[in-house]
């Protein structure tokens, strides 16, 4: 609760800050001397709106999307050993992280990984792959299901979900006001909307989507090195590292889809900036600088 308030008060603060700047430049003197009735506050309590909807949307349909999508089985009640073994290990990890028991399931897929979505970290869902369950043995496949764990207990998917609410804001806010400053000031349109603005604010929008983007894809890398970390004081340090090796051997295998990758342990290779995950290495590296936890 304190890191959505936090987050929430900072979006707030940093919305004003936004308001005052444009005072103190004198944009909106600049726009009334011009014949421009733009309502700033008006605007950010518009982009807000719009901003954060399909953030928590999104947050609040993620479990229920993610079964949907990835065909996760969820397990009920253990059909066998593996699947028993499965509830128990992330029973005693939720136990130590301090959250409530996850829903666990699996999902068909060849390449080996594992993701945790959820609006609650006390209700969330960690699903494993069967490739992951093929090629790993136990010990790894316990670290994954740590670094997983950890995702939850850290609320991360929470988190996540305000700062693309805060990115998604300014997207919004500052692709308008350039809009109305283009129409108004370049194309000299009186009244209402000229085609100036719909055009230079979705130019803008898309321009200042991918900037945003970058932000938000920085967080997701963050939160990879705490979840390793994470995953290293549930599971040991030693089976964290093994389990990000085996994974680097398996970079070839099928990707995971687009709309999962960044709650996956691995997401492949992909442009830095827009990399929802650090390297392989970079992450194994990080482990090995740790002091040892097992």
């Amino acid at each position: 609760m304190l890191r959505i308030a936090l987050f929430i008060g900072t979006n707030l603060a940093i919305l004003v800050l936004l308001s005052i700047t444009f005072q103190l430049l004198g944009i909106e003197s600049l726009l009334q001397q011009n014949g421009v009735d733009l309502n700033l506050t008006a605007l950010l309590i518009y982009s807000a709106v719009i901003g954060f909807a399909g953030s928590f949307i999104s947050l609040f349909l993620s479990k229920t999307l993610a079964k949907r999508s990835m065909g996760v089985q969820v397990i009920d009640q253990p059909s066998n050993s593996a699947e028993q073994w499965l509830l128990k290990t992330v029973q005693q990890q939720a136990d130590r992280a301090g959250i409530g028991m996850p829903e666990v399931g699996i999902f068909n897929h060849p390449s080996p990984n594992a993701f945790a979505t959820g609006w609650n970290k006390n209700a969330a869902l960690v699903a494993v792959s069967t490739g992951l369950l093929e090629h790993m043995s136990q010990d790894e496949v316990e670290a994954v299901l740590g670094h997983e764990v950890s995702h939850v207990a850290n609320g991360d998917m929470v988190t996540l979900a305000l700062i693309q609410g805060v990115m998604n804001t300014f997207v919004v806010f500052l692709s308008r006001v350039i809009g109305f400053l283009v129409d108004r000031l370049v194309f000299k349109v009186e009244r209402g909307h000229g085609p100036a603005f719909w055009v230079v604010s979705i130019v803008a929008e898309i321009v200042l989507g991918i900037l945003a983007m970058t932000i938000v894809m920085w967080f997701s890398r963050w939160r990879e090195f705490r979840a390793d970390a994470g995953g290293a004081s549930l599971a040991g340090r030693n089976k964290m590292i093994n389990a990000l090796q085996r994974l680097q051997s398996a970079q070839g295998a099928p990707a995971m889809p687009d709309e999962m990758a960044a709650f996956a342990i691995n997401a492949g290779r992909v442009q830095a900036l827009f990399a929802s995950h650090p390297p392989l290495e970079k992450r194994i590296a990080a482990l090995q600088q740790m002091s040892s936890l097992k």
